[in-house]
Order: structure tokens, then C-alpha cells, then sequence
């Protein structure tokens, strides 16, 4: 886990099937490569912090802009499935809070959070 002037921070990576289950997850520290966010987000201030790390935005640019920013479409699409496992995950008090201070264990809250979540969505509803 890193710190930052907020406390401790992680950054959870997913990766997620077509139905937004997830088939990988890791912990690192600080930011990532690729920025995935909503045009909530666009401004170019963030766009050159971005550029100055060496990351990717992917933001979608804000209607009234002159001359907007290119975007990658495909990459943006591929978003909601994210956002959708990320907010099924936040229901979790444990994970929502941070209440596990220890990376490992942080990681094993993660995992056991989407092992309920995969059995979920294959429960009978019968």
C-alpha cells in the first residue's frame, strides 16, 4: 500500500469477462498506466498531469470544447463492464472502508468479495 496526503492508498486491478465477472485482480501502488474515467474528469489540467507520469487518458471530452481531445472508443466502451464490477464491490463494508490495513489481506477481502459475486450470478433463482 502507498501513502499519500489522504492515508493509504491502493489502486485494485481488475480484469472482467464480457458479463463484468472478474477473472484477475492485483494490488499495486499509485497510479496506473491508462486512466479510464467520465467526462466528468475532462480537464487539461488532469490530461498533462497524466501525460507528465507517463499515463493514458481516456477520458470522454465535455461538449463544449472547441477542439476535443481524441478518443479511444473502443477502450471507453470496455469502462462499464469495470465500473459495474468496481460498484457490485463497494457493497462490501470491509472493501469500501479499507478496512484491512495489511496489502495481503486487503487482497484476499478483494478476491473472497468476487468469489460471492462469480456465485451470485449462478445461483438458481428458483
Amino acid at each position: 500500500m502507498g501513502r499519500s496526503r489522504g492515508g493509504l492508498t491502493t489502486k485494485i486491478h481488475a480484469v472482467t469477462d464480457a458479463q463484468g465477472l472478474p477473472i484477475t485482480l492485483k494490488l499495486t501502488v499509485g497510479p496506473g498506466r491508462t486512466l479510464l474515467a467520465d467526462a466528468a474528469y475532462d480537464s487539461n489540467r488532469l490530461r498533462d498531469h497524466l501525460a507528465k507520469v507517463g499515463a493514458r487518458a481516456v477520458i470522454r471530452p465535455i461538449s463544449r470544447r472547441s477542439a476535443p481531445p481524441a478518443l479511444d472508443r473502443n477502450a471507453y466502451k470496455r469502462r462499464n463492464k469495470i465500473e459495474r464490477f468496481f460498484s457490485k464491490l463497494k457493497n462490501y463494508r470491509a472493501i469500501a472502508t479499507r478496512y484491512e490495513k495489511h496489502d495481503a489481506n486487503f487482497l484476499a477481502l478483494v478476491k473472497l468479495a468476487a468469489t460471492r459475486i462469480w456465485l451470485r450470478t449462478y445461483e438458481s433463482v428458483t
